[in-house]
């Protein structure tokens, strides 16, 4: 089974995003299967092969439900959005330690407006934070050599939410206070749509994996996690 993707895949998330209801849904329900969940979990697999090499304590869970294929139902609760379903693809590679999307990991999302590769934590629970937001406090040099990595540079851009002001307990006038502002320390790597359809995705992704490398070895030495 390819573990890439194809342009059928694009195709059924514009279509569900056109026609986001359980009736549709339910009566495409093979197009889900064969264009986005039977390519995610082979390519699940083919990165979970490589993994080991440069990530151990990373897990890559190929199970249809509860895996490293986040769920197309979405949760709606809170949400004015009502509609039932999502209409991106995303995968996640988390920390064995983790139990949930707010764990260290790596990324791959697909959707008909963005295809984009991430590592790092999004949304640390707030004990979490504190220890990552410390660590750079502490100790600015690991942190600089981390985000200005040459490779990590070149490949990841940082990205995600920040406070207005300064966390309670830091000296605003912290020279990395910006960084330490930060609610999310993830980095991004926009990516050409075409390039899910490559042959070999899961060695690409991986690629891009290792290029992540000092951004998660310093997230996993500030949480006392395993890299």
């Amino acid at each position: 089974m390819a573990e890439s993707f194809s342009p059928d895949t694009i195709a059924y998330l514009e279509a569900l995003a056109a026609n986001n209801n359980r009736d549709w849904f339910n009566e495409n329900k093979q197009r889900y299967e064969q264009h986005v969940r039977e390519p995610a979990l082979s390519f699940i697999e083919a990165v979970g092969q490589r993994l080991p090499e440069f990530s151990p304590h990373f897990r890559a869970d190929a199970r249809k439900m509860g895996g490293s294929l986040m769920r197309v139902y979405r949760d709606s609760r809170f949400s004015k959005d009502k509609t039932p379903y999502k209409t991106n693809i995303g995968i996640q590679f988390r920390h064995e330690a983790g139990k949930d999307v707010h764990a260290p990991g790596y990324y791959m999302h697909i959707s008909p407006s963005e295809c984009f590769i991430g590592a790092g934590i999004w949304h640390p629970p707030a004990d979490a934070l504190l220890k990552i937001r410390q660590f750079i406090a502490d100790e600015p040099d690991l942190w600089l050599a981390a985000r200005d990595d040459e490779a990590f540079s070149r490949w990841f851009y940082l990205d995600g939410d920040s406070l207005k002001t300064a966390p309670r307990g830091f000296d605003k006038t912290h020279p990395l206070i910006e960084d330490i502002r930060r609610k999310d320390f993830i980095g991004i790597s926009d990516i050409a749509p075409v390039l899910i359809e490559q042959a070999d995705l899961a060695d690409i992704a991986c690629d891009y994996f290792i290029a992540a490398a000092p951004l998660m070895q310093f997230l996993c030495r500030a949480l006392r996690l395993p890299y």
